[in-house]
C-alpha cells in the first residue's frame, strides 16, 4: 500500500493479519489506508504491551480482532475481546494494555475535512 491512499480510487489490502503477527515483547503496526479523510492502522501486541495515554484530533473507531485488550477511555477501563468496538470522540484521552497477545484495527476519521 502506498504512503498516501487516494480518496478517488478504490483499493484492496489482503492478508493483513498474517503479515502482522504478534512478536514477542513488541508492539507492531501497519498503516493500511492513509489520506486526508481516513487513516486505518492495524496493530499487534504481545501480552503486557501497552500504548500510553494520548489523544487524537480525529474521531476514532477501535476494533479488537484477536486476543484481549484492556482499553481505557478517560477513567473507564473496557475489557475488549475479538469483535468488540469502541468509538472515541475527537480529543478523547485513551490508552491500552494487551492482557494477552492481541491484534486490533484503528480507524481515524477526519470530522472536519479541509
Amino acid at each position: 500500500m502506498p504512503d498516501q491512499t487516494s480518496t478517488a480510487t478504490s483499493a484492496a489490502v489482503t492478508g493483513i493479519l498474517a503479515d502482522l503477527p504478534v512478536t514477542a515483547k513488541a508492539t507492531t503496526s501497519r498503516v493500511v489506508v492513509n489520506n486526508p479523510l481516513l487513516r486505518v492502522v492495524y496493530f499487534s501486541f504481545d501480552a503486557g504491551q501497552e500504548l500510553t495515554a494520548h489523544t487524537s484530533p480525529r474521531a476514532v473507531v477501535v476494533t479488537c480482532l484477536t486476543g484481549v485488550i484492556d482499553f481505557t477511555v478517560g477513567s473507564d477501563v473496557h475489557r475488549m475481546t475479538a469483535g468488540d468496538v469502541i468509538y472515541l470522540a475527537p480529543n478523547e484521552r485513551h490508552a491500552l494494555v494487551a492482557v494477552e497477545a492481541a491484534q486490533m484495527s484503528l480507524v481515524m476519521v477526519d470530522t472536519e475535512p479541509a
